[in-house]
């Protein structure tokens, strides 16, 4: 499960999971939702993403601001992820396409994950996971 929350001039995302993993995965299809619905987005090209931070809050905001430079960089949107955490390093794949402007309708740019309202950790008594970042548009 992935959703915004309200946040002044910005956007915030929050991903929640079972796992740690799939919380930075929802996350990431958060991010994808700020621009486009991520159901338009074909997952038909693969890219692998790697990034490392000193502790999980700042891996979270690692993770979304590599995605946003991989969908600027080269022009795609990403609709599935999958992320395996180790430690303070994060390996993951991105699935999704080029962008199509008719198709995809983008909303907004997203310019940076911020540390606003940053915060990674277990909820529900530790049955979930849950990671939220605030985004910059």
């Amino acid at each position: 499960m992935w959703e915004h929350f309200h946040h002044e001039a910005d956007i915030g995302i929050r991903g929640r999971g079972a796992t740690l993993e799939s919380a930075f995965e929802q996350g990431a299809v958060g991010l994808t939702a700020v621009i486009t619905n991520p159901d338009s987005v074909k997952p038909g090209q693969q890219i692998r993403i790697r990034c490392s931070a000193p502790d999980l809050e700042l891996l979270f905001a690692d993770w979304l601001n590599a995605l946003i430079f991989e969908m600027s960089s080269r022009r795609m949107l990403f609709s599935r992820f999958q992320v395996e955490i180790q430690g303070n390093e994060l390996i993951a794949v991105a699935w999704g396409e080029p962008v199509d402007r008719a198709r995809h309708q983008p909303a907004v740019e997203v310019k940076g994950a911020t540390y606003t309202a940053l915060s990674v950790g277990p909820v529900d008594g530790g049955r979930s996971w849950q990671a939220q970042a605030v985004v910059d548009v």
